[in-house]
């Protein structure tokens, strides 16, 4: 049986007066990759940045409800730990446009004052830019600008960023928008790999895209979590109307 790593009760968010999370109950499976999807403005992007406390630095948004990762509660814990915990990775690729690509990977011991000796530094670049099957593709090239890189390399490079600090979680917010096709495909089979070690949670408009990666999906509709199943129960038998309706495309 499959053991759960995040799990959310009763959970609601809001900016100020607009509430756009809406009692969300669910539970994720350990080294699983779940698609969140869902028209736009539906909350799922809401519901992302709550799972590692990214929600709570816009002026005006709160929370409340019960969010558990390994059954600890993320909202006593520190921001700094629950991050260290549960990576993010964004839409677009965003290397610090000053750092080599060597500095970007061990961004996050720099920005969290930890100090590491070099041999030690010099494995983990080594380690994250090979799980992220970049290393082949830069190791000559370490201590140039991440920007050097092609789209794709940098997205890669970012979720390098991410594996470097040893997260539990990796949260990833419309990874592949930005990327050319090649580079998408690159990504998707990136993830199968990373699940291995990693629970992956991949809020994605893109369809395919879900059906393709995910083990299962979570479908947001108006704030609330309308169907949460099984990849291929949700899109060959979906329960709810409201699923039925989006994956045939009736609304987007």
């Amino acid at each position: 049986m499959e053991s759960t790593i995040i799990k959310s009760r009763k959970f609601n968010a809001s900016f100020g007066i607009n509430h756009v999370v809406k009692n969300v109950n669910i539970d994720i499976p350990r080294n699983n990759v779940i698609a969140v999807m869902g028209p736009s403005g539906c909350g799922k992007t809401t519901f992302l940045r709550c799972i590692n406390r990214m929600h709570e630095l816009i002026p005006g948004a709160t929370c409340n409800g019960a969010m558990t990762i390994n059954d600890e509660d993320i909202y006593t814990m520190h921001p700094i730990f629950v991050r260290l915990k549960i990576g993010m990775v964004f839409q677009r690729p965003n290397p610090f446009p000053n750092l080599s690509i060597y500095d970007n990977v061990i961004a996050g011991y720099k920005l969290n004052g930890i100090k590491l000796a070099r041999a030690e530094k010099d494995r983990i670049v080594e380690h994250s830019l090979t799980k992220v099957a970049l290393w082949n593709e830069v190791k000559d090239s370490l201590l140039k600008k991440g920007t050097f890189l092609s789209g794709g390399q940098q997205q890669r490079l970012c979720i390098a960023r991410a594996v470097a600090m040893e997260p539990e979680v990796l949260l990833f917010d419309e990874p592949t928008s930005a990327l050319d096709p090649i580079s998408t495909a690159t990504v998707e089979e990136l993830f199968h790999e990373l699940k291995a070690n990693y629970t992956l949670i991949i809020v994605t408009h893109n369809m395919q895209q879900a059906a393709r990666v995910s083990d299962r999906t979570a479908f947001f509709y108006m704030g609330e979590l309308v169907e949460y199943d099984l990849t291929k129960n949700v899109f060959t038998n979906p329960k709810d109307n409201r699923t039925q309706n989006y994956i045939t495309g009736r609304f987007s």
